[in-house]
């Protein structure tokens, strides 16, 4: 038998770190007793990655040592399906994926296989659902009548609910149907009943020739994605405010740009991007997988300045890290091996920069900021992309490299289709004790709800240290700190602190917007990002902001309005007490009654959800 680990102390985790550490990623023996510390931990996924080195003729015990130094230092993390089986049998090593859906039984089947065996091990799954043919079509080979494909999600959700990946998490998917298939308004509003879909984040794919009917106040065609003829036409305005409305009501749909993701495709002649991973950083082709990792920039300033030197010598070790990734993982699939190593994408992005603005003393709100991230993005592409050409010359371009984007553009050879991404890093940061991804600070003093309803409080340190330092810490200062969340506006912190400290809600949705839009010039991948709301906010303002997103050059967009659902991951003051009132409270019955649009039948809401005409989009949510 197996004695319990013991804890180890050399790397600075918090308490909260710990906690995750041995709820989710430390070995257990076979009676489910914890086997490993935190620091064997790391050990194990160095040399595990590590191994790839041998074949590449590097020395492994060298860069065994390298890559634990990083993790042990919380300057570098690689994504959690890593740190949980690096060096055991599964061996699973990818965070995200995506999966081909097929307009036949057997292809929709074999896509709820492989999501299974995929979120079994602790990865991610995104599908594109726009190839199944509308609910109403017929089906020749049995004569019988389509269910179109909101009814199959459901499958695959049910699916997710069966499933527990590694033992420790849910599944987590996302759906993407695009804005010119026939079923379109039944997916916008598939999620306005809370109790639907709760394993899937869902987003329209919007193409630019809708945004073009939309800038024309024009309707613009549905197509049958069989044969790509016309079936009707739709107001492009009437789809676009009812996105905007739901997602007000309750943070979803989002939007995705997919003609702008496919712009940006390095491989077009593989085929198109249709969707991303669950949290919408990854556009990849079907089949493919990514590993991710993210370097904690706010441990990189010293002296109120990036340490660009060593923030360079992260993004090189990084790179070389997940490109070792990829030859040491076990891949669930065939397809899913030859297309990844064929292509060798990987994703490594930043997190604490929330933490970063603050150690340089900029406001997250502020030009001064933006110009970081501008700053910071550029840095870490171009070094990211020398570290991959200097793979390459080591180790030989990806397969694909001849016809792809960066051949084209007369790049040296890469070894790598992409290199950078953000990703939202939500239990990453906490390992790291860090802000998450490039979001602000949700609030000063917060409570998060992980693990199957853990909840772990979280504050600020660096609002603790400015508070001692100034002599104006006290228990009860601190106490209405997590009542509010935010410090702006409170008289006894000093104003220039209060600038610091910008919370999510503190910021407005513009500046959101326009640091997304910073990072996503440098980031070859896409960015993961929350654009916060008041609970104050309307319907007209979600909507201004999606179109924002698309005149600033993102690649999507989520919104999410304070206390617009039941369940809140993040939460402070008396909503991280009790639950606020619902979006279901809010919402208005419409049961029964024919659409006041169109005179066609209203579909019925559920327990006062909201209820959208199917045939012109009408939809009386509030």
């Amino acid at each position: 038998m197996l004695p319990r680990a013991a804890e180890d102390t050399s790397t600075p985790w918090t308490a909260n770190a710990l906690t995750v550490l041995e709820r989710r990623y430390r070995r257990r023996d076979g009676e489910g007793r914890v086997v490993e510390s935190p620091d064997e931990l790391l050990h194990r996924v160095a040399r595990a990655v590590a191994l790839a080195e041998e074949r590449h003729g590097g020395d492994v015990a060298a860069w065994e040592a390298r890559f634990y130094d990083a993790m042990a230092r919380l300057e570098l993390l690689p994504n959690s399906p890593t740190l949980m089986n690096a060096g055991k049998p599964a061996g699973q090593l990818s965070a995200c994926f995506v999966l081909p859906v097929g307009d036949s039984m057997p292809e929709i089947f074999d896509a709820v296989k492989w999501a299974a065996m995929i979120q079994q091990t602790g990865g991610g799954t995104g599908f594109a659902f726009s190839r199944l043919r509308p609910s109403g079509d017929i089906v020749r080979s049995t004569s019988g009548i389509a269910s179109g494909p909101v009814s199959f999600i459901e499958v695959f959700n049910t699916a997710t609910d069966a499933i527990r990946q590694g033992g420790v998490r849910r599944g987590a998917n996302m759906g993407i149907l695009r804005v010119d298939h026939p079923d379109v308004l039944d997916f916008i509003a598939a999620k306005s009943d809370p109790r639907r879909l709760r394993n899937f984040n869902v987003s329209v794919a919007v193409t630019d020739e809708f945004m073009q009917a939309l800038a024309a106040g024009a309707d613009y065609a549905l197509r049958n994605p069989r044969s790509r003829a016309e079936v009707r036409r739709l107001d492009a305005g009437r789809v676009w405010q009812l996105i905007a409305q739901l997602a007000w009501k309750s943070g979803e749909p989002g939007v995705i740009f997919i003609d702008r993701i496919n712009a940006a495709n390095p491989t077009p002649a593989l085929g198109d991007m249709e969707s991303t991973n669950p949290c919408g950083e990854l556009p990849l082709l079907p089949f493919e997988a990514c590993n991710l990792a993210s370097i904690d920039v706010g441990k990189l300033v010293v002296d109120g300045k990036i340490d660009w030197p060593r923030l360079g010598a992260r993004v090189a070790l990084g790179v070389r890290f997940l490109d070792d990734v990829i030859d040491v993982n076990h891949y669930p699939l065939p397809q899913i091996e030859e297309i990844t190593r064929a292509n060798r994408k990987v994703g490594l992005g930043v997190m604490g920069f929330a933490d970063a603005l603050i150690r340089m003393g900029l406001a997250y709100d502020s030009e001064a900021a933006l110009a970081v991230a501008g700053e910071l993005s550029s840095f870490i592409e171009k070094r990211a992309q020398e570290a991959s050409a200097e793979l390459a010359r080591e180790r030989g371009p990806f397969a694909n490299w001849k016809g792809s984007k960066w051949e084209r553009e007369g790049s040296p050879p890469l070894r790598n289709a992409t290199t950078t991404t953000i990703a939202p890093t939500g239990t990453l940061s906490i390992l790291a004790g860090c802000s998450g991804g490039i979001e602000p600070l949700y609030a000063v003093s917060f409570v998060r709800q992980v693990l199957d309803g853990d909840r772990l409080v979280d504050v600020q340190p660096l609002f603790v240290e400015a508070a001692r330092a100034g002599g104006w810490y006290s228990d009860d200062l601190m106490a209405r700190v997590a009542d509010r969340g935010s410090v702006r506006g409170m008289d006894e912190v000093p104003a220039e602190v209060q600038r610091l400290f910008a919370t999510a809600y503190d910021v407005a949705p513009l500046w959101h917007l326009r640091m997304q839009a910073a990072f996503q010039a440098h980031v070859h991948n896409a960015v993961s990002k929350t654009i916060n709301f008041p609970r104050s906010a309307t319907a007209a303002e979600v909507e201004e902001a999606f179109r924002e997103a698309y005149r600033l050059g993102c690649k999507g967009v989520t919104v999410y309005r304070d206390g617009s659902r039941d369940e809140q991951v993040l939460s402070f003051g008396e909503t991280a007490k009790s639950p606020r009132q619902t979006a279901v409270e809010l919402a208005a019955e419409v049961d029964g009654v024919p659409c006041p649009e169109c005179g066609a039948a209203m579909p019925p809401s559920h327990q006062g959800a909201c209820t959208v005409c199917l045939e012109c989009g009408y939809s009386r949510c509030l």
